[in-house]
């Protein structure tokens, strides 16, 4: 039976880590440094042997093998904090990986309670080629390019971007998501569903209470920022929350994103609601009836598009003499027609947005303006929920694959 690829591996290796929030390097390492045992499936193992109620056969595949570590890493960073270990006796914030330290005891190997289910008996191997095939498989993570040199800063920056969640929190399922997996990290859990438990969330048929939910989420992500204290599992509950609510699609990239911006300097990520407003300005043509504000809103939207210093330069740059409006006040139907001209420009150019719209911010700013004027909202702030929660309906009317 033929061996795994490295990358069908480390797919493993990412799904394990990812579930048991433990750092993904050190599975690879101990099958680099352990080559057994031999597993039923052609593969070797990562030195995880049966133990209390585990029989050989639930550990003799190459995934199960990868679970099972994760599990035991896990519960032996549990013993080490019961033991009186502390988060920077655990992990080495200025380098961002395990401590030397840890990784000697990692080295010595570990029985698990047997009141753990979950973990299994973990071999000795050798200190030194442990500590080296974890370096290795860090600098394979980031492959070969230069590792972040200033690592002490990520723990706050993490603490920064976690404070300024609550009020940036607009329900979408994304950020939703992105907490609930947080909370599973954080809480050492293995499913969604012992995350809703955990939070004391009535749930039915595995679907939770969305209100509920979101009360329980920002009340444990303010908690967070309270009691971190420095412990692999708080630290990658907090770096898979930057990772899935920014949308990225490595942890690695999440880091860098955190070490090189100000987690306080950014709003909402403002591209969230670039559908709303596409959808917004594509009812525009069969919604438009020429009312006063709507006719505003438009011009306005028009005039921020475009960088324009003045509403007279936009009705002149939509075909208009403003000269002629001014000395036609008398002239209804001269009015009439400078407006209908007018109009026909405005939806010509609300037609055009979707197919011209680059997601820059002077275009995104027009339509956030747009939208406000047009539905009589009072600010900014009102203008981004409102469009919030045209994203969630989208989302809602949008079947999931």
């Amino acid at each position: 039976m033929s061996t795994l690829a490295p990358d069908q591996r480390n797919y493993y290796y990412l799904l394990e880590g990812g579930r048991a929030g433990v750092h993904k390097p050190i599975l690879a390492a101990l099958y680099a440094v352990h080559n057994q045992p031999q597993l039923s499936d052609g593969e070797t193992g990562l030195g995880i042997s049966p133990i209390h109620q585990i029989e050989m056969a639930e550990v003799d595949t190459f995934a199960a093998q990868v679970q099972y570590a994760a599990n035991t890493i896990r519960s032996l960073t549990n013993s080490l904090v019961e033991q009186g270990w502390s988060g920077a006796d655990i992990w080495d914030a200025s380098v961002g990986r395990y401590s030397d330290r840890f990784l000697q005891a990692v080295a010595k190997g570990f029985t698990p309670a047997a009141s753990d289910p979950g973990a299994a008996q973990l071999e000795p191997s050798d200190p030194a080629a442990l500590l080296q095939a974890y370096l290795e498989d860090i600098s394979t993570d980031y492959s070969g390019e230069q590792l972040p040199q200033n690592l002490a800063k990520l723990d706050p920056a993490l603490l920064a971007f976690a404070e300024r969640l609550p009020p940036n929190y607009g329900r979408l399922d994304f950020q939703r998501q992105a907490l609930v997996e947080a909370v599973r990290l954080w809480r050492q859990l293995n499913t969604a569903e012992a995350a809703y438990e955990a939070l004391g969330v009535p749930a039915i048929d595995q679907v939770p209470d969305e209100a509920a939910l979101d009360n329980a989420l920002v009340a444990f992500v303010q908690s967070a920022v309270r009691y971190y204290a420095g412990y692999p599992n708080q630290r990658e509950a907090l770096i898979r929350l930057v990772q899935l609510w920014r949308e990225m699609d490595t942890r690695e990239e999440a880091i860098a994103w955190l070490l090189t911006n100000d987690p306080f300097a950014h709003e909402t990520n403002l591209e969230i609601i670039d559908p709303a407003l596409i959808a917004f300005v594509q009812k525009i043509p069969d919604l438009y009836s020429g009312q006063g504000d709507w006719r505003f809103a438009l011009t306005e939207g028009y005039r921020r598009w475009f960088g324009l210093d003045s509403r007279t330069t936009a009705i002149q740059r939509l075909g208009i003499n403003p000269d002629d409006l001014a000395q036609t006040t008398d002239n209804q139907a001269a009015l009439l027609a400078a407006a209908r001209t007018l109009d026909r420009a405005l939806i010509d150019f609300a037609a055009s947005i979707p197919t011209a719209y680059t997601q820059t911010e002077q275009q995104r700013e027009a339509l956030m303006r747009l939208v406000q004027i047009w539905r009589r909202l009072e600010g900014r702030i009102p203008t981004i929920q409102s469009l919030f929660e045209d994203v969630r309906r989208l989302e809602r009317a949008t079947p999931t694959a």
